[in-house]
């Protein structure tokens, strides 16, 4: 079904999807009474989102990203749009992680822009991306956030099977995030935070210096006022005790505004070793920033 819901009710959408995308996703987040609820949904042929759910009292809502097709394919584009309206807050996942297959037709795409108003927050964790062999990736990524709104996502990527045993079988993967910051004054950039992975362009694509002989690789992103030094030293010491190669980078440390950017980047040999690690930084966040209970998706 192709239908946008606002509040209880389900209006109808475009009559014809736009062939340009494999999937389109369109969510709005709005605060009522202290409750955060979706406004505004819309999707077409390969996305969906599942009911909404609770977490805990802090009025925060969960909504859950399902690609029924099952994986991306190539030269196939999908487009997501949320927006967090001032004050309310939204936790944003997937189902299962996303894969991407072989794509001789070109890469597949996703590219997704985030609006976040005054005082709304967004912890976007998805299941992890596993990228099988002679696979192409390309994502890019474009957040919007008024200086007092709280930001968080992670993602963490993961090498596909191989029948030849190859651990990065996988032509190419590029993702790209851009945190602008919106105010008064002129927009500004805040951050932008790109890797690339090109298994080929190597000599040793296993060795030291493509990802030191680590499989799986992830990176955190944060963005609030109320980052830190006590923040800081208690990431430090999480990065410190998990089964991870960790370092964490900080930015906007002199803006007016106060906002603040820290990125954290990961080298592991299993998935569950950066999903511990990604769980026990938000939950930090979650305490320090907003006085939330510790996150338990119940996936699994």
């Amino acid at each position: 079904m192709t239908g946008i819901a606002h509040g209880s009710r389900l209006l109808a959408g475009p009559t014809s999807p736009d062939d340009r995308y494999a999937g389109r996703l369109r969510l709005g987040i709005d605060v009522r009474g202290g409750r955060s609820y979706v406004s505004e949904q819309y999707h077409e042929r390969a996305l969906r989102v599942l009911k909404p759910l609770r977490l805990d009292d802090s009025g925060q809502v969960v909504c859950t990203m399902v690609n029924p097709g099952g994986a991306y394919f190539g030269a196939e584009t999908y487009d997501i749009d949320v927006t967090v309206t001032p004050g309310a807050a939204l936790l944003l996942t997937t189902q299962s992680a996303t894969k991407v297959y072989r794509t001789p037709q070109g890469p597949a795409h996703q590219n997704m822009r985030v609006v976040l108003g005054r005082g709304a927050s967004l912890e976007s964790v998805p299941d992890q991306l596993i990228v099988y062999r002679d696979g192409e990736y390309v994502q890019d990524t474009v957040i919007d956030m008024h200086p007092e709104a709280s930001l968080l996502t992670a993602e963490i990527i993961t090498p596909g099977w191989s029948p030849t045993g190859a651990e990065f079988a996988y032509s190419e993967l590029r993702m790209r995030t851009e945190i602008r910051v919106h105010s008064e004054e002129r927009p500004r950039r805040l951050a932008v935070d790109q890797l690339r992975i090109k298994p080929g362009e190597g000599s040793e694509i296993s060795g030291v210096g493509f990802m030191e002989g680590h499989s799986h690789t992830g990176q955190l992103l944060l963005a609030d006022q109320g980052l830190d030094e006590h923040f800081y030293e208690a990431l430090c010491d999480i990065m410190d005790a998990s089964r991870t190669l960790s370092g964490l980078t900080r930015v906007g440390i002199e803006r007016r505004d106060g906002l603040k950017c820290w990125a954290l980047r990961s080298l592991a040999h299993r998935t569950e070793d950066i999903q511990e690690l990604h769980l026990a930084a938000a939950n930090e966040a979650r305490k320090r920033l907003r006085g939330q209970q510790p996150m338990n998706l119940r996936k699994y």
